[in-house]
């Protein structure tokens, strides 16, 4: 094995311009010296060394010229999806975006018009229906089933809700905020009510592979062969280069990639260098053996806060299948959202995500990021149980 980051090293990110850091406090008001910052989706790790050489001998050249020549970039997400998810991917299906967001607006915008629906299933990621609101189409949220302290589809009660304005379904997977990892029969029932509905199918699988031991994610593709979609997948999450704003759109069907490819075209959109150099070096046996320590740390982080939390009467953790985000539901305590959310907040001092930023479903919850060294966690779930003392 080579040689990896110090999982547990504190790393001092105040004042780099880190949204997770030092927006903490505008937005939660929780400062960065006292507090802890467990909202955005970024990691307080550093990536592999394969992707810091990578930037280094960018910095080193010191000419930074047009990028020119995608076979290595591309030759490794297509060798990295066959070895790590055993699907099959040709170069040329790949569009590089900025970053999946921006994925996101940009099937929006090829593949419905303005006053079209758009599915999402609720609570889910929150960009998603910023962007489909920024871009004058209609949210149609379709909530998630809680079953048994854990989400299920609900498709009967989703066909009942459709009403031929919905054009496309934006599937999560793995579910973020709640930390699915979605079935084969699951995924298949997906496929089904977009044929029954004529959606255009969008999967968003750029969590797939922090996927905590004894699970296994399944990208559309493979679970389903037959069916059209439109995969979204990057670097960015897994090697925590959040930053570089480097994603792809990866498209197996003719008529929908040619769609893709029209617009990319009329946007002027290409990739910056130093995403591609970043993702071809991560995309690597290094990275691979990096991303495999990395999710055997977050699966111990996970363990520590799970436990945690479940010492605190009224709380739940939502169990955690993929991603290093942690849903936990307040509604035991009885307490408004108003009260729970000042108690970790201004007593706790830790910024979470809101859960109604999630859609609906989400109003009881708060999202917490496991991704940062192990004593943080702990001493996270110190300060809750602290802060919900008088419960106990």
């Amino acid at each position: 094995m080579g040689h990896f980051p110090n999982f547990d090293e504190q790393i001092d990110r105040v004042g780099t311009h880190s949204a997770k850091w030092d927006q903490m406090e505008p937005i939660y008001g929780v400062s960065p010296q006292d507090g802890i910052s467990m909202w955005v989706a970024d990691m307080d790790f550093r990536p592999p060394a394969a992707v810091q050489n990578a930037v280094e001998g960018m910095a080193a050249h010191g000419v930074y010229g047009y990028w020119g020549g995608e076979e290595d970039y591309r030759a490794a997400i297509s060798w990295w999806m066959k070895a790590r998810h055993n699907w099959q991917v040709a170069p040329e299906w790949i569009f590089t975006t900025h970053g999946l967001v921006n994925g996101t607006a940009l099937c929006v915008d090829t593949f419905t018009k303005a006053g079209d629906g758009v599915v999402l299933m609720t609570p889910v990621y929150h960009a998603f229906a910023r962007v489909i609101r920024a871009a004058e189409r209609k949210v149609v949220e379709c909530p998630l089933a809680l079953v048994d302290g854990r989400y299920e589809m609900d498709f009967d009660a989703w066909d009942q809700q459709m009403d031929g304005s919905a054009k496309m379904l934006i599937l999560c997977s793995p579910h973020n905020p709640g930390g699915r990892v979605w079935t084969k029969a699951e995924l298949e029932g997906v496929a089904a009510f977009c044929q029954r509905h004529g959606l255009v199918l969008v999967s968003d699988e750029i969590h797939h592979d922090l996927v905590m031991p004894g699970q296994k994610h399944l990208p559309f593709p493979v679970a389903v062969p037959d069916q059209p979609v439109i995969m979204m997948s990057a670097t960015t999450k897994t090697f925590n280069i959040a930053g570089t704003h480097s994603g792809n759109v990866i498209i197996a069907d003719e008529g929908l990639r040619a769609r893709f490819a029209t617009r990319m075209m009329a946007l002027g959109i290409s990739p910056n260098s130093f995403g591609l150099a970043m993702a071809t070096a991560a995309y690597s046996p290094e990275g691979a053996e990096w991303v495999d320590a990395l999710v055997a740390y977050l699966d111990g982080n996970r363990k520590v806060f799970d436990a945690g939390i479940a010492a605190i009467p009224g709380l739940k953790s939502m169990p955690l299948e993929a991603t290093y985000l942690a849903w936990v539901d307040f509604s035991g305590t009885g307490m408004s959202r108003e009260e729970f959310t000042a108690r970790v907040e201004k007593e706790a001092q830790i910024a979470a995500n809101h859960g109604p930023t999630f859609g609906l479903g989400g109003e009881s919850f708060l999202r917490f990021n496991l991704a940062t060294p192990r004593a943080r966690v702990e001493e996270a779930v110190s300060r809750l149980q602290r802060a919900f003392a008088d419960l106990q």
